[in-house]
């Protein structure tokens, strides 16, 4: 891909959910909720402090993380939907 996040920015793929319950549902698409799970396809450098130290990113690319309901901001490269969000919007990374 031909983007590269700036600073403590993070380019985030959405994982898919299950299209069933457990029960064997079908669950249509105008009923899912947009997953608040991705995985990072690429990160920043880092922030920096007001020293001008780099504050190295704790993510990478690769990593699956789960993010709020509402962070960042969605956009469309190579056809493909991503979220760019502030690498304080990750919740967590999941091992």
């Amino acid at each position: 891909m031909a983007f590269k996040p700036l600073h403590d920015r993070v380019l985030v793929k959405r994982v898919q959910s299950d299209e069933k319950t457990k029960g064997g549902l079908i669950i249509p698409d105008s009923a899912k909720e947009k997953p608040a799970e991705g995985e990072v396809v690429s990160c920043g450098e880092g922030a920096r402090k007001d020293s001008g130290e780099l504050i190295p990113m704790t993510v990478k690319a690769g990593d699956r993380i789960l993010f709020g309901k509402w962070s960042g901001t969605e956009v469309t490269l190579e056809g493909e939907e991503l979220l760019i969000m502030k690498e304080s919007d990750i919740l967590g990374v999941i091992a």
